[in-house]
Protein backbone atom coordinates (compact mmCIF):
# COMPACT_ATOMS: atom_id res chain seq x y z
CA UNK A 1 0.00 0.00 0.00
CA UNK A 2 1.18 3.31 -1.01
CA UNK A 3 2.34 5.95 2.34
CA UNK A 4 -0.48 8.40 2.03
CA UNK A 5 0.26 11.64 0.56
CA UNK A 6 -1.39 15.08 2.62
CA UNK A 7 0.57 17.10 1.24
CA UNK A 8 -0.15 17.54 -2.31
CA UNK A 9 -2.99 20.68 -2.78
CA UNK A 10 -5.71 19.47 -4.70
CA UNK A 11 -7.63 21.72 -6.47
CA UNK A 12 -11.46 21.38 -5.20
CA UNK A 13 -13.09 24.19 -6.81
CA UNK A 14 -15.70 23.68 -9.62
CA UNK A 15 -15.90 20.20 -8.06
CA UNK A 16 -19.57 20.81 -6.37
CA UNK A 17 -17.70 21.18 -2.77
CA UNK A 18 -19.68 23.25 -0.27
CA UNK A 19 -16.69 23.63 1.30
CA UNK A 20 -14.90 25.42 -1.59
CA UNK A 21 -17.59 26.64 -4.24
CA UNK A 22 -20.30 27.89 -1.90
CA UNK A 23 -19.10 31.17 -2.62
CA UNK A 24 -18.93 31.59 -5.82
CA UNK A 25 -18.49 35.61 -4.94
CA UNK A 26 -15.39 35.05 -3.30
CA UNK A 27 -11.95 36.02 -4.60
CA UNK A 28 -10.31 33.01 -6.37
CA UNK A 29 -7.43 33.25 -4.28
CA UNK A 30 -9.75 32.50 -0.75
CA UNK A 31 -9.00 29.71 1.32
CA UNK A 32 -11.56 28.16 2.82
CA UNK A 33 -10.54 26.56 6.30
CA UNK A 34 -14.33 25.97 7.60
CA UNK A 35 -16.73 23.26 6.88
CA UNK A 36 -15.42 20.10 8.73
CA UNK A 37 -14.45 18.11 5.72
CA UNK A 38 -10.60 17.19 4.74
CA UNK A 39 -8.65 18.34 1.78
CA UNK A 40 -7.34 14.94 1.37
CA UNK A 41 -7.65 12.00 -0.99
CA UNK A 42 -9.67 9.02 0.36
CA UNK A 43 -7.71 6.18 1.16
CA UNK A 44 -6.78 3.62 -1.72
CA UNK A 45 -9.31 1.09 -0.62
CA UNK A 46 -11.92 3.15 -0.36
CA UNK A 47 -11.23 5.07 -3.84
CA UNK A 48 -10.71 1.12 -5.74
CA UNK A 49 -13.85 -0.08 -3.67
CA UNK A 50 -15.73 2.91 -5.21
CA UNK A 51 -13.93 2.23 -8.60
CA UNK A 52 -15.25 -1.39 -8.53
CA UNK A 53 -18.82 -0.44 -7.94
CA UNK A 54 -18.96 2.09 -10.38
CA UNK A 55 -17.26 -0.29 -13.07
CA UNK A 56 -20.26 -2.61 -12.43
CA UNK A 57 -22.73 0.44 -13.88
CA UNK A 58 -25.96 -0.41 -12.37
CA UNK A 59 -26.96 1.46 -9.06
CA UNK A 60 -30.13 0.24 -8.17
CA UNK A 61 -31.55 -0.26 -4.24
CA UNK A 62 -29.31 -0.75 -1.89
CA UNK A 63 -29.10 -4.02 0.18
CA UNK A 64 -27.30 -3.75 3.19
CA UNK A 65 -25.18 -7.03 3.39
CA UNK A 66 -23.87 -8.89 6.40
CA UNK A 67 -20.29 -7.99 5.05
CA UNK A 68 -21.15 -4.18 5.66
CA UNK A 69 -22.12 -5.21 9.57
CA UNK A 70 -19.65 -7.24 10.15
CA UNK A 71 -16.84 -4.40 9.33
CA UNK A 72 -18.62 -2.02 11.25
CA UNK A 73 -18.86 -4.26 14.79
CA UNK A 74 -15.42 -5.69 13.79
CA UNK A 75 -13.73 -2.11 13.72
CA UNK A 76 -15.53 -0.91 16.91
CA UNK A 77 -14.34 -4.41 19.07
CA UNK A 78 -10.81 -4.17 17.33
CA UNK A 79 -9.74 -0.42 17.67
CA UNK A 80 -12.50 0.70 20.56
CA UNK A 81 -13.14 -2.29 22.86
CA UNK A 82 -17.15 -2.42 22.25
CA UNK A 83 -18.78 -4.78 21.20
CA UNK A 84 -21.45 -3.69 18.71
CA UNK A 85 -24.43 -6.12 18.37
CA UNK A 86 -25.77 -6.41 14.91
CA UNK A 87 -29.19 -6.36 15.68
CA UNK A 88 -28.91 -2.80 17.41
CA UNK A 89 -27.91 -1.22 14.29
CA UNK A 90 -29.56 1.17 12.50
CA UNK A 91 -27.91 2.50 8.99
CA UNK A 92 -29.57 5.73 7.48
CA UNK A 93 -28.42 8.95 5.52
CA UNK A 94 -25.99 10.74 8.10
CA UNK A 95 -25.55 11.71 11.89
CA UNK A 96 -27.56 15.01 11.09
CA UNK A 97 -30.96 13.23 9.87
CA UNK A 98 -30.09 10.13 12.45
CA UNK A 99 -29.80 13.04 15.67
CA UNK A 100 -33.15 14.51 14.32
CA UNK A 101 -34.91 10.98 14.03
CA UNK A 102 -34.22 10.06 17.36
CA UNK A 103 -35.19 13.20 18.82
CA UNK A 104 -38.60 12.80 16.94
CA UNK A 105 -39.08 9.67 18.34
CA UNK A 106 -38.09 10.10 22.12
CA UNK A 107 -39.92 13.92 22.43
CA UNK A 108 -42.93 15.30 22.33
CA UNK A 109 -43.12 19.24 20.84
CA UNK A 110 -42.46 21.70 23.97
CA UNK A 111 -39.99 18.55 25.41
CA UNK A 112 -36.24 20.25 25.95
CA UNK A 113 -33.54 19.25 24.86
CA UNK A 114 -30.01 19.43 27.17
CA UNK A 115 -26.74 19.80 25.08
CA UNK A 116 -23.16 21.64 26.16
CA UNK A 117 -22.24 24.48 24.43
CA UNK A 118 -20.80 25.81 22.73
CA UNK A 119 -21.77 22.73 20.21
CA UNK A 120 -22.09 21.94 16.64
CA UNK A 121 -24.68 24.09 15.21
CA UNK A 122 -27.21 21.36 13.21
CA UNK A 123 -27.84 20.80 17.43
CA UNK A 124 -29.84 23.63 16.80
CA UNK A 125 -31.69 22.70 14.31
CA UNK A 126 -32.49 19.30 15.37
CA UNK A 127 -33.87 20.34 18.16
CA UNK A 128 -35.72 23.86 17.08
CA UNK A 129 -37.31 21.54 13.63
CA UNK A 130 -38.51 19.28 16.21
CA UNK A 131 -40.90 21.86 18.40
CA UNK A 132 -38.39 21.02 21.60
CA UNK A 133 -36.66 24.31 23.01
CA UNK A 134 -33.05 24.32 23.36
CA UNK A 135 -31.76 23.97 27.19
CA UNK A 136 -28.15 25.12 27.17
CA UNK A 137 -25.82 24.17 29.25
CA UNK A 138 -22.80 26.51 28.79
CA UNK A 139 -19.33 24.18 29.30
CA UNK A 140 -17.04 25.98 32.06
CA UNK A 141 -14.03 27.20 30.39
CA UNK A 142 -11.40 28.17 32.86
CA UNK A 143 -7.67 28.44 32.11
CA UNK A 144 -7.82 27.58 28.50
CA UNK A 145 -9.45 24.76 29.34
CA UNK A 146 -13.19 22.99 28.98
CA UNK A 147 -15.26 21.32 31.45
CA UNK A 148 -18.62 20.10 32.20
CA UNK A 149 -20.98 22.01 34.56
CA UNK A 150 -22.51 18.96 36.29
CA UNK A 151 -24.23 21.29 39.12
CA UNK A 152 -26.42 23.16 36.36
CA UNK A 153 -26.27 19.84 34.39
CA UNK A 154 -27.99 18.43 37.05
CA UNK A 155 -30.86 21.55 37.64
CA UNK A 156 -31.62 21.48 33.85
CA UNK A 157 -32.07 17.25 33.86
CA UNK A 158 -34.21 18.00 37.08
CA UNK A 159 -36.41 19.94 35.10
CA UNK A 160 -39.56 17.97 34.17
CA UNK A 161 -39.95 19.21 30.45
CA UNK A 162 -36.45 17.95 30.02
CA UNK A 163 -36.24 14.34 28.05
CA UNK A 164 -33.36 13.89 26.36
CA UNK A 165 -29.64 14.78 26.44
CA UNK A 166 -27.67 15.42 23.26
CA UNK A 167 -23.86 15.03 24.06
CA UNK A 168 -21.07 15.16 21.37
CA UNK A 169 -18.18 12.47 22.11
CA UNK A 170 -15.54 14.19 21.20
CA UNK A 171 -17.03 17.37 21.61
CA UNK A 172 -17.27 19.62 18.17
CA UNK A 173 -16.13 22.90 18.87
CA UNK A 174 -14.23 22.44 21.84
CA UNK A 175 -11.79 19.68 20.68
CA UNK A 176 -12.25 17.87 24.41
CA UNK A 177 -12.41 14.18 24.66
CA UNK A 178 -14.78 13.26 27.38
CA UNK A 179 -13.35 11.32 30.11
CA UNK A 180 -14.94 7.47 31.23
CA UNK A 181 -15.56 9.71 34.60
CA UNK A 182 -16.94 11.92 32.91
CA UNK A 183 -19.20 9.88 30.64
CA UNK A 184 -19.86 7.76 33.73
CA UNK A 185 -21.61 11.18 35.42
CA UNK A 186 -23.43 12.10 32.53
CA UNK A 187 -25.25 8.71 32.67
CA UNK A 188 -25.77 8.75 36.11
CA UNK A 189 -27.79 12.50 36.26
CA UNK A 190 -29.33 10.80 32.83
CA UNK A 191 -30.53 7.61 34.81
CA UNK A 192 -31.66 9.47 37.69
CA UNK A 193 -33.60 11.95 35.74
CA UNK A 194 -35.07 9.51 33.10
CA UNK A 195 -33.35 11.00 30.31
CA UNK A 196 -33.14 9.57 26.89
CA UNK A 197 -29.02 10.18 26.17
CA UNK A 198 -28.46 11.00 21.98
CA UNK A 199 -24.26 10.50 21.74
CA UNK A 200 -22.83 12.09 18.44
CA UNK A 201 -19.27 10.45 17.85
CA UNK A 202 -18.89 11.08 14.40
CA UNK A 203 -15.38 12.09 15.37
CA UNK A 204 -14.79 9.52 17.37
CA UNK A 205 -11.44 8.39 15.57
CA UNK A 206 -9.93 11.63 15.59
CA UNK A 207 -7.71 12.30 18.40
CA UNK A 208 -4.63 12.43 19.93
CA UNK A 209 -2.01 11.21 22.31
CA UNK A 210 -2.98 10.75 25.25
CA UNK A 211 -6.04 11.14 24.96
CA UNK A 212 -8.73 8.24 23.81
CA UNK A 213 -12.26 7.93 22.69
CA UNK A 214 -14.37 6.08 25.30
CA UNK A 215 -17.85 5.12 23.36
CA UNK A 216 -20.70 5.92 25.54
CA UNK A 217 -22.26 2.54 25.73
CA UNK A 218 -19.27 1.30 27.16
CA UNK A 219 -19.61 3.01 30.67
CA UNK A 220 -23.32 2.55 30.83
CA UNK A 221 -24.79 -0.51 32.83
CA UNK A 222 -27.96 -1.97 31.65
CA UNK A 223 -30.35 0.46 32.32
CA UNK A 224 -28.34 3.31 30.84
CA UNK A 225 -27.64 1.48 28.32
CA UNK A 226 -31.45 1.15 27.09
CA UNK A 227 -31.81 4.58 27.52
CA UNK A 228 -29.30 5.63 25.30
CA UNK A 229 -28.26 6.12 21.06
CA UNK A 230 -25.10 6.36 19.54
CA UNK A 231 -24.50 7.77 16.53
CA UNK A 232 -21.17 6.47 14.55
CA UNK A 233 -20.00 7.12 10.63
CA UNK A 234 -16.74 6.85 8.92
CA UNK A 235 -17.42 10.36 7.59
CA UNK A 236 -15.57 12.10 9.20
CA UNK A 237 -12.46 10.32 10.12
CA UNK A 238 -12.02 8.87 6.11
CA UNK A 239 -13.22 12.12 4.50
CA UNK A 240 -16.18 10.47 2.69
CA UNK A 241 -18.85 12.71 4.21
CA UNK A 242 -20.55 13.07 0.46
CA UNK A 243 -21.60 9.25 0.49
CA UNK A 244 -23.95 10.21 2.63
CA UNK A 245 -23.91 7.00 5.88
CA UNK A 246 -23.94 6.57 9.24
CA UNK A 247 -25.42 4.13 11.57
CA UNK A 248 -27.40 4.81 14.99
CA UNK A 249 -26.61 2.08 17.46
CA UNK A 250 -29.57 1.72 19.96
CA UNK A 251 -29.65 -1.71 22.21
CA UNK A 252 -33.36 -1.53 23.37
CA UNK A 253 -36.01 -3.06 21.55
CA UNK A 254 -38.59 -0.54 22.00
CA UNK A 255 -36.41 2.60 21.35
CA UNK A 256 -35.38 1.10 18.43
CA UNK A 257 -38.35 0.49 16.85
CA UNK A 258 -39.22 4.40 17.71
CA UNK A 259 -36.41 5.38 16.15
CA UNK A 260 -36.74 3.49 13.18
CA UNK A 261 -40.04 4.79 12.75
CA UNK A 262 -39.21 8.22 13.02
CA UNK A 263 -36.34 7.76 10.16
CA UNK A 264 -39.40 6.07 7.65
CA UNK A 265 -41.10 9.10 8.80
CA UNK A 266 -38.55 11.36 7.62
CA UNK A 267 -37.69 9.22 4.44
CA UNK A 268 -34.01 8.89 5.18
CA UNK A 269 -34.06 5.35 5.65
CA UNK A 270 -32.11 4.27 2.37
CA UNK A 271 -28.24 4.41 1.80
CA UNK A 272 -26.72 4.56 -1.29
CA UNK A 273 -24.32 1.59 -2.39
CA UNK A 274 -21.51 4.12 -2.74
CA UNK A 275 -21.86 4.79 0.96
CA UNK A 276 -21.89 1.28 2.14
CA UNK A 277 -18.79 0.37 -0.69
CA UNK A 278 -16.87 2.90 1.38
CA UNK A 279 -17.62 2.17 4.97
CA UNK A 280 -16.55 -1.63 4.16
CA UNK A 281 -13.25 -0.65 2.48
CA UNK A 282 -12.72 1.86 5.60
CA UNK A 283 -13.34 -0.64 8.73
CA UNK A 284 -11.77 -3.13 6.85
CA UNK A 285 -8.86 -2.09 4.56
CA UNK A 286 -7.90 1.60 6.06
CA UNK A 287 -6.77 1.85 9.53
CA UNK A 288 -3.24 2.52 8.18
CA UNK A 289 -4.37 5.96 6.40
CA UNK A 290 -6.31 6.70 9.37
CA UNK A 291 -3.06 6.58 11.78
CA UNK A 292 -1.37 8.55 8.90
CA UNK A 293 -3.70 10.94 8.61
CA UNK A 294 -4.13 11.79 12.64
CA UNK A 295 -0.14 12.13 13.23
CA UNK A 296 -0.29 14.79 10.45
CA UNK A 297 -2.88 16.71 11.38
CA UNK A 298 -1.27 16.91 14.82
CA UNK A 299 1.29 18.52 13.28
CA UNK A 300 -0.24 20.63 12.11
CA UNK A 301 -2.10 21.48 14.98
CA UNK A 302 1.81 22.21 16.81
CA UNK A 303 2.61 24.38 13.96
CA UNK A 304 -1.04 26.32 14.43
CA UNK A 305 -0.05 26.44 18.16
CA UNK A 306 3.91 27.10 17.26
CA UNK A 307 2.98 30.16 14.93
CA UNK A 308 0.28 31.82 16.32
CA UNK A 309 2.12 32.04 20.46
CA UNK A 310 4.79 33.51 18.26
CA UNK A 311 3.13 35.92 16.43
CA UNK A 312 -0.13 36.24 17.46
CA UNK A 313 -0.37 36.29 21.49
CA UNK A 314 -3.59 37.33 22.36
CA UNK A 315 -4.91 34.49 20.76
CA UNK A 316 -5.45 31.49 22.73
CA UNK A 317 -5.40 28.10 21.09
CA UNK A 318 -7.49 25.74 23.28
CA UNK A 319 -5.84 22.36 23.54
CA UNK A 320 -7.11 19.95 21.07
CA UNK A 321 -7.84 16.48 22.58
CA UNK A 322 -10.00 15.61 19.45
CA UNK A 323 -11.59 16.55 16.47
CA UNK A 324 -9.26 18.65 13.33
CA UNK A 325 -10.95 21.92 13.97
CA UNK A 326 -8.29 24.18 16.19
CA UNK A 327 -10.88 26.16 18.50
CA UNK A 328 -9.20 29.68 18.94
CA UNK A 329 -10.30 32.12 22.00
CA UNK A 330 -9.78 36.12 20.58
CA UNK A 331 -11.50 37.49 23.61
CA UNK A 332 -8.22 40.26 24.25
CA UNK A 333 -8.39 41.43 20.44
CA UNK A 334 -11.29 43.31 21.41
CA UNK A 335 -12.70 42.10 18.24
CA UNK A 336 -16.14 39.88 18.28
CA UNK A 337 -15.75 36.53 16.39
CA UNK A 338 -17.46 37.69 13.61
CA UNK A 339 -15.47 41.38 13.00
CA UNK A 340 -12.76 38.97 12.60
CA UNK A 341 -13.69 36.66 10.58
CA UNK A 342 -15.40 39.15 8.17
CA UNK A 343 -11.85 41.22 8.65
CA UNK A 344 -10.37 37.99 7.42
CA UNK A 345 -12.27 37.39 4.14
CA UNK A 346 -12.39 40.92 3.43
CA UNK A 347 -8.67 41.83 3.57
CA UNK A 348 -6.86 38.31 3.08
CA UNK A 349 -9.28 36.15 1.63
CA UNK A 350 -9.72 33.17 4.66
CA UNK A 351 -12.91 32.04 5.22
CA UNK A 352 -13.09 30.56 8.74
CA UNK A 353 -15.96 30.19 11.66
CA UNK A 354 -17.10 32.56 13.78
CA UNK A 355 -17.33 30.85 16.98
CA UNK A 356 -20.95 32.32 17.84
CA UNK A 357 -22.95 30.17 14.82
CA UNK A 358 -22.32 27.53 17.72
CA UNK A 359 -24.22 28.97 20.31
CA UNK A 360 -24.24 30.59 24.11
CA UNK A 361 -20.53 30.48 25.15
CA UNK A 362 -19.25 30.56 21.27
CA UNK A 363 -18.65 34.56 21.49
CA UNK A 364 -14.97 35.54 20.93
CA UNK A 365 -14.04 32.39 19.30
CA UNK A 366 -13.16 31.33 15.89
CA UNK A 367 -13.33 27.35 14.36
CA UNK A 368 -9.94 26.62 11.89
CA UNK A 369 -10.03 23.40 10.06
CA UNK A 370 -6.79 21.79 10.43
CA UNK A 371 -7.80 19.14 7.34
CA UNK A 372 -5.58 20.68 5.20
CA UNK A 373 -1.94 20.51 3.24
CA UNK A 374 0.34 22.05 5.51
CA UNK A 375 1.06 24.66 2.96
CA UNK A 376 -2.54 25.32 2.58
CA UNK A 377 -2.48 25.69 6.65
CA UNK A 378 1.06 27.60 6.43
CA UNK A 379 -0.23 30.24 3.88
CA UNK A 380 -3.52 30.76 6.22
CA UNK A 381 -1.75 31.30 9.44
CA UNK A 382 0.38 34.18 7.17
CA UNK A 383 -2.63 35.84 6.22
CA UNK A 384 -3.57 35.55 9.76
CA UNK A 385 -0.28 37.24 10.75
CA UNK A 386 -0.48 40.10 8.41
CA UNK A 387 -3.68 41.34 9.26
CA UNK A 388 -3.48 41.10 13.40
CA UNK A 389 -0.03 41.28 14.17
Amino acid sequence: MNRPDFDTIINRRGTGSYKWDDQPAAPADTLHLWVADMDFRCAEPIINALQRRVEHGIFGYTYVSDDYYDAVTDWFSARHGWNIDRGSIIYTSGVVPAISAIIKAMTHPGDMVITQTPAYNCFFSSIRNNDCLLAANPLIYDNGRYSIDFERLEELAADPRSRVLLLCNPHNPSGRVWTPDELRRIADIAEANDLFVISDEIHCELTYHPFHYTPYATICNERQLRNCAVCISPSKAFNIAGLQIANIVATDPDARRMIDKAININEVCDVNPFGVAATIAAYRESGYWLDALTDYIHENYRLLCDKINESLPKLKIVPLEGTYLAWVDISETGLSDVEMTDMLAERVHLHLNPGSMYGPGGEHFIRINLACPRATLSEAIRRMISVLA
